[in-house]
């Protein structure tokens, strides 16, 4: 069981995620749900969600799931897939761990809407700093 209010303290130190609006509702072994609430200031031009939403929110679900119980593992390389648009105003990113070596790993995270439309998949493999 982890402590879900000092993880939380702990990644309101990601000031781009936390400004953005990036909340951590869940975590567990390897394994995070964020969610972020839509308004104006996530839309581009054409009032579409801007693209950098669901990647920040992606790269976030990714840094809790990987660094909440031990902090050392960044991003090495990601891949997003945008899939699909929301049909409400809330997003959650789900992340789930498919390997973890001594030095890289690999993790899924899917984004979706409150209805659970899916609108993004990414792959994120990333890379331990601390061994």
């Amino acid at each position: 069981m982890y402590d879900i209010e000092s993880i939380r303290r702990q990644f309101s130190k990601d000031r781009y995620a936390a400004e953005t609006g990036a909340y951590i509702e869940e975590v567990g072994e390897k394994y995070a749900r964020v969610s972020l609430e839509l308004n104006e200031h996530h839309r581009n031009a054409v009032g579409a969600v801007m693209g950098g939403v669901y990647f920040t929110l992606a790269d976030f679900a990714f840094a809790v799931a990987s660094n909440h119980s031990k902090m050392g593992t960044v991003s090495l390389t990601s891949d997003i897939s945008f899939i699909g648009t929301p049909k409400s105003e809330k997003l959650y990113a789900e992340t789930h761990l498919v390997k973890d070596g001594r030095t890289t790993c690999c993790y899924n995270v899917s984004v979706s809407d409150s209805l659970g439309n899916p609108v993004a998949a990414v792959k994120v493999v990333g890379f331990h700093t601390v061994q």
